[in-house]
């Protein structure tokens, strides 16, 4: 097990699950930076926070921190972080933050599981495409966005989900949605699926934020008045 402190939280991940890279963030604290920068700049006290990818926990408590860890859920597919996850959250003291297991492959969810690939480190695990090992495939539940958005009435998204983003932009978000953080994955899917993206935040009252926003992190804010 390998332990790490960044801004003061407290870390742990089992060797199994990292690489040089990996590890190599997480001792430089440059492990989700941009992204735990994003959050700090716009998730408030008590604001309700949707996480999509968990990864070890990291964003998680940091929103847990400034919102109160009642406000939070996360949602993670990849089984074998589960409890990596928990344990983070517990050792950081967020242990009312809920967690939910699953991954979001649409706007609307399925009775039938989804394929994972979880062969690639935590870090790349993500929905299976074509090209994913058969023998590192495993079922997970398929979440919907709507049903998650109606349950958890999120002030603030956040999402990390390498590349299923695309699939969660063909409607307009409901207006108590007040900020959207993601990390773009263009080398997953074409430019048009990012102007989709931007096309359906604007179609929803909201607006390209260029305070959090840098390189792939892309974030949205609630225009005023709407």
């Amino acid at each position: 097990m390998a332990t790490y402190e960044i801004d003061g939280l407290q870390l742990e991940v089992p060797q199994a699950h990292l690489n040089e890279r990996i590890a190599g963030k997480l001792a430089s604290g440059g492990y989700e930076a941009l992204e735990a920068q994003a959050a700090a700049m716009r998730v408030r006290p008590r604001h309700r926070v949707l996480e999509l990818g968990s990864g070890i926990g990291y964003i998680a408590s940091v929103c847990a921190r400034i919102a109160g860890p009642e406000n939070v859920t996360t949602v993670e597919a990849n089984p074998a972080m589960l409890p990596v996850i928990r344990a983070n959250l517990e050792r950081n003291g967020f242990g009312a933050v809920t967690l939910l297991h699953g991954a979001v492959g649409g706007m609307a969810g399925g009775e039938a599981p989804l394929a994972f690939d979880a062969a690639r480190s935590f870090w790349a695990a993500r929905i299976a495409d074509e090209g994913a090992s058969p023998e590192a495939l495993v079922e997970v539940p398929h979440l919907g966005l709507a049903a998650l958005l109606a349950r958890t009435q999120p002030h603030i998204v956040i999402m990390d989900i390498e590349g299923a983003e695309a699939h969660l932009f063909d409607a307009p978000w409901p207006a108590h949605v007040q900020g959207v953080m993601m990390e773009l994955h263009p080398g997953r899917y074409p430019d048009t699926v990012i102007q989709r993206i931007v096309d359906c935040m604007s179609a929803s009252g909201l607006t390209y934020d260029p305070g959090p926003s840098r390189g792939r992190i892309l974030c949205f804010r609630r225009v005023r008045g709407r």
